[in-house]
């Protein structure tokens, strides 16, 4: 039941934001697990500070205007949504994609503080992105437009402001042609991106991060809620980019059978276990996840995506896009016997399909606490920046699982002091709103 006072500003928001509708879904979502602190501390109502926590500092909008290859002009639309920055400077993805709008980034920036907040690294929270597809554009065409929306951005950007990296439609190569933007407008080379390349400043096992960082906190649930490890359980994971691709490399090599994966054009089911080194290569080479079957006839190609939530399995873990998992598809889940998901994404599962699961008893883990790899090594990344030093990567690597276990730890210890161990989003929850709602009441904003 939530809070009569959460539920006056949801209202408020949603009358202001209805076309919003990612926005308020992450914003009640949050709202649920976290009425229980509101009966705990009176300051919280008398100082209004969730209304102030569920406003963005600054939304700063633009146009990029650009030239193709054969010349032709075009104008789209660039955005950084500042959301809060009372833990530490802005940090946040770009992600280049037709779908781009100020919910998405609304949202993102909104989960991207409390996923900053569980780290314990000293984060704010930010989320930006042009509404540009990358895909079948060329190099040069890539450069233009990143040249372009830097010409913009660089002005709200910084070490101690803000300090973006890559996201979904942005490569390591993408970062590199920003930041080299941001160096000619600034004439500074500093830490001010994250995700570059490791020959000028970029850090050892941030491509991995976020994928390797799934599997560390699933083998942390795993231990501490069935006491077993993942050798031999049947994984499926939705998508095939680097968060889905770097999760199905660390999960085989921790024993696990990967069978099923997926991207926009379907599904591969491969009984025997999938090969993700030929999935990257098909990445890389902008083939369709269906040519898997060329090399390999056993497998089972599916035109639907969706169909994965259908295979057999112990373990989901929803690693592709926001809403991709719906009751549907929880309800198929848990007929067929999953003991765990993990989301991979960003608010990958509906509302209704999370609710579903915490129901059955399914141990599910949230995306803000379970993704944080990503940002964890860019925080990383930061202090070799600052310390002008290089680390290798396992010690990149270790200190990776260090951060996903305390989270863990974290998250579960905090949800057991509220009396349900098993709720882990009400856990993560609350654990992040305290440290953001103290940092903002100790400084007066």
């Amino acid at each position: 039941m939530m809070h009569e006072h959460l539920t006056s500003i949801y209202n408020e928001l949603q009358t202001k934001y209805s076309y919003q509708k990612e926005y308020l879904q992450s914003v009640y979502e949050f709202f649920e697990s976290i009425s229980e602190v509101i009966e705990e501390d009176p300051r919280i109502i008398e100082t209004n500070i969730i209304r102030n926590i569920v406003e963005p500092d600054r939304i700063i909008t633009f146009k990029v205007p650009w030239e193709d290859d054969k010349g032709a002009r075009h104008v789209n639309t660039g955005y950084r949504v500042q959301f809060n920055q009372a833990l530490g400077p802005y940090k946040g993805g770009i992600r280049f994609t037709p779908k781009v709008n100020e919910s998405i980034l609304k949202f993102l920036g909104f989960e991207q503080t409390f996923k900053n907040s569980l780290t314990g690294i000293p984060l704010g929270g930010a989320k930006g992105g042009a509404d540009f597809d990358p895909k079948h554009k060329s190099d040069q065409e890539i450069l233009r437009f990143c040249r372009s929306y830097m010409m913009e951005l660089h002005k709200f950007l910084g070490p101690n402001m803000d300090i973006p990296a890559g996201d979904l439609g942005v490569s390591q190569k993408t970062v590199g042609y920003m930041f080299g933007m941001y160096k000619r407008l600034t004439q500074r080379h500093e830490g001010v991106f994250t995700g570059k390349g490791t020959k000028y400043g970029g850090s050892l096992a941030r491509t991995e991060a976020t994928g390797y960082g799934i599997i560390y906190m699933v083998l942390a649930a795993l231990k501490t809620y069935f006491n077993t490890d993942l050798k031999d359980k049947v994984v499926i994971i939705s998508g095939s980019g680097n968060v889905a691709l770097h999760t199905g490399y660390k999960a085989q090599a921790m024993g696990a059978k990967v069978v099923a994966m997926s991207s926009v054009d379907g599904v591969i089911h491969h009984e025997t276990g999938i090969d993700v080194s030929y999935l990257e290569y098909i990445k890389d080479n902008n083939l369709s996840i269906k040519d898997y079957t060329l090399r390999y006839p056993s497998a089972i190609f599916a035109e639907n995506p969706k169909r994965i939530w259908e295979i057999n399995c112990d373990i989901a873990l929803p690693c592709a896009t926001e809403n991709e998992l719906d009751l549907e598809e929880a309800k198929k889940l848990v007929d067929n016997g999953i003991m765990l998901l993990a989301e991979g994404a960003n608010m990958p599962t509906t509302l209704d399909a999370t609710h579903y699961f915490l129901d059955n008893n399914i141990l599910f883990i949230p995306g803000k606490a379970c993704n944080a790899g990503g940002v964890s090594v860019s925080g990383l990344e930061m202090q070799q920046n600052a310390l002008h030093t290089y680390w290798d990567f396992d010690t990149v690597d270790q200190k990776l699982q260090t951060i996903m276990n305390r989270i863990f730890e974290d998250m579960y210890e905090t949800a057991r002091s509220y009396g349900d161990d098993k709720n882990l989003v009400k856990g993560a929850n609350i654990l992040s709103f305290k440290r953001v709602y103290q940092a903002m009441l100790e400084q007066g904003l």
